[in-house]
């Protein structure tokens, strides 16, 4: 059974609480091994169609845990996965992170990692790392320009600053803004209608945006299309326009 956190499994839908309010949900290499096995099996259940990651205590995580580094002489990472058992690999099913409180260094970086993010309005948001001496590495440095204006990323990490829930959204780094308190509740509700679509389909589409953002114009449809012709072939495919033309909800097998 995982110490560091807690995963639970409801409706198609895999939460993972990162469960140490002691540290602020800061991350050690022995919480990171735990995560890297709860998102391996969220990919191997058939039963789970999409993850949350969040934190206990109305707090999403510090970063990287620098008192247990400073004991053990340990990174919160693992090979082949990165910082937090992810960052460098994530999931292959969609991941939504939940937000309360703050995310911080490497809890920010755990936001980019995440392919949605709800978030309460009160929440905040930093890559303290310069401040330190240190650089963003598990991904600040790389995914921030790609989800915000390039002039606001380079602010963000130049100046170790804070920033808000409200101005990340107004970027578009957050997909929902809620009341404090509600963030996992507003997760839940937009995994559930992400869930509603076809297992299959889902995975690939996520697939397919993230390796599309490196493709050239003039490569992009030749580079999607025979990643992109099972879906087609698929009995999902089928039991979703039959679905359609009978006027009920479709029954998936992720086939």
């Amino acid at each position: 059974m995982p110490q560091y956190i807690n995963v639970e499994v409801s409706d198609g839908i895999q939460i993972i609480t990162i469960n140490r309010p002691q540290a602020k949900n800061a991350i050690t290499i022995d919480t990171a091994v735990e995560m890297a096995a709860a998102f391996e099996e969220m990919d191997a259940r058939d039963d789970v169609r999409i993850g949350i990651l969040t934190g206990a205590a109305a707090t999403f995580s510090s970063g990287m845990d620098l008192k247990d580094f400073a004991r053990t002489g340990k990174r919160s990472v693992v090979e082949g996965k990165g910082f937090a058992g992810f960052v460098e690999a994530p999931p292959k099913k969609p991941l939504i992170a939940a937000v309360e409180g703050y995310a911080l260094a490497g809890g920010c970086e755990m936001v980019l990692a995440c392919d949605l993010v709800v978030a309460a309005n009160n929440a905040s948001f930093g890559l303290p790392e310069l401040k330190r001496g240190l650089v963003p590495g598990s991904g600040g440095m790389m995914r921030l320009p790609r989800r915000i204006p390039y002039h606001i990323a380079m602010e963000v990490v130049l100046t170790g600053d804070m920033f808000s829930a409200e101005r990340a959204h107004q970027f578009g780094l957050i997909n929902v803004l809620t009341e404090p308190g509600l963030a996992l509740a507003g997760a839940i509700k937009l995994a559930q209608r992400i869930s509603e679509n076809g297992p299959l389909a889902i995975q690939t589409a996520k697939r397919l945006i993230n390796e599309g953002l490196d493709w050239s114009s003039d490569q992009m449809f030749d580079l999607q299309r025979p990643r992109m012709a099972h879906i087609f072939s698929s009995l999902d495919a089928r039991e979703g326009s039959t679905a359609f033309a009978e006027k009920r909800k479709p029954v998936w097998q992720g086939k």
